[in-house]
């Protein structure tokens, strides 16, 4: 039996430059089969815009979804002993499970259909969120610690400066594995950031303090970068859109990819990240809402939209709200745009 094609009629951003064109998107199988030109009037139809990837998240901490706290990063986050590692400690399995599954939901119910997520509690943290994402439309890329990288798609190193020993056998075993390599570097100083480099990990986490040498450095690497701003501002760790230096790092060539970090303080919501990046960094909206998208292609299917891609977007009524007056559909998309306005998800992941 032939499998019929779903059409989807729109003005849509295709391609990683997310040109805006109005088309219509014929998906069989679940592929972007083909990519036609429209020629009716881009005021009347919807809009199309690939799904989200959040490139850094810590899921677990839903179980301490703002908690009244107060603190420095370390006496917070950093393992083992801050205050959301005491929580996890103490919480039972079906909590941690509960809380993820829902916060991946909310993810999922507001465009976000993959994240890459650093998970304690060795295998069975792994095993948690596995059973927690079950039958949702989010792909989870779980980097895993304690343990747990042996059974997850990656090993999720804190800091260097967290694994005092050990850490080259692990980095050689996960090599060996063919698993990815993640750092946090450069959160609270530029410290760490060199020795997590000589690894040449697959990814950094925030780099919110690196300096011009070691940008140029990542650049020259080719290692992505995942950024998160708002995390950034909640612990304290800038009072500058200098930090991180996402235009610094943009301009050298480096691959800026955005996430929210911690569900203990921050809602892991791209459309509010990207509208924070944009707005308080200066990034321009296409940058940003690129950067909100670009995880995807480093450990997932690209959520990009091109003819031979899964199809992994969202379509938008711009005719029930004032987002049909706009002038500039991705500046809207990123300044005014969110969970409300979208009326479809075509997700095949």
């Amino acid at each position: 039996m032939a499998t019929s094609e779903l059409l989807v009629e729109g003005r849509a951003l295709l391609g990683e430059c997310l040109e805006e064109t109005p088309v219509m998107l014929a998906v069989k199988d679940g592929i972007i089969h083909r990519i036609e030109p429209l020629t009716k009037s881009a005021e009347t139809i919807p809009w199309i815009c690939p799904a989200f990837f959040n490139a850094h998240t810590h899921l677990g901490d839903s179980v301490a979804m703002d908690v009244p706290a107060s603190g420095s990063l370390d006496e917070l986050v950093r393992p083992p002993n801050g205050l959301k590692h005491r929580i996890l400690k103490e919480s039972t399995r079906e909590d941690l499970v509960r809380g993820i599954r829902l916060t991946l939901k909310t993810m999922a119910d507001s465009g976000t259909s993959g994240c890459a997520d650093f998970r304690e509690g060795g295998i069975d943290g792994v095993e948690a969120i596995r059973e927690a994402g079950s039958g949702l439309p989010i792909r989870t890329i779980i980097f895993g610690r304690e343990g747990g990288e042996a059974v997850a798609h990656g090993l999720g190193i804190s800091s260097t400066r967290d694994v005092p020993e050990g850490l080259d056998a692990m980095v050689a075993d996960a090599r060996k594995r063919g698993i990815f390599v993640a750092f946090h570097a450069g959160e609270k100083d530029e410290g760490d950031v060199d020795a997590a480099l000589d690894y040449d990990p697959d990814l950094l986490i925030h780099c919110t303090h690196a300096t011009r040498s070691q940008i140029r450095r990542i650049a020259d690497l080719g290692i992505p970068v995942a950024v998160c701003p708002r995390a950034n501002w909640r612990f304290g760790v800038t009072q500058s859109p200098d930090h991180p230096p996402v235009q610094a790092l943009l301009d050298c060539g480096c691959p800026v990819v955005l996430g929210t970090d911690n569900a203990m303080f921050v809602q892991p919501d791209m459309w509010r990240e990207a509208h924070f990046l944009s707005t308080i960094y200066h990034i321009p909206p296409r940058d940003a809402l690129k950067s909100a998208i670009l995880g995807s292609s480093l450990f997932a299917d690209s959520f990009f939209i091109k003819e031979g891609n899964k199809a992994n977007f969202l379509v938008l009524d711009t005719l029930s709200s004032n987002l049909v007056l706009s002038r500039d559909m991705v500046g809207t998309l990123v300044n005014r745009a969110g969970p409300g306005n979208i009326v479809k998800k075509v997700i095949n992941l």
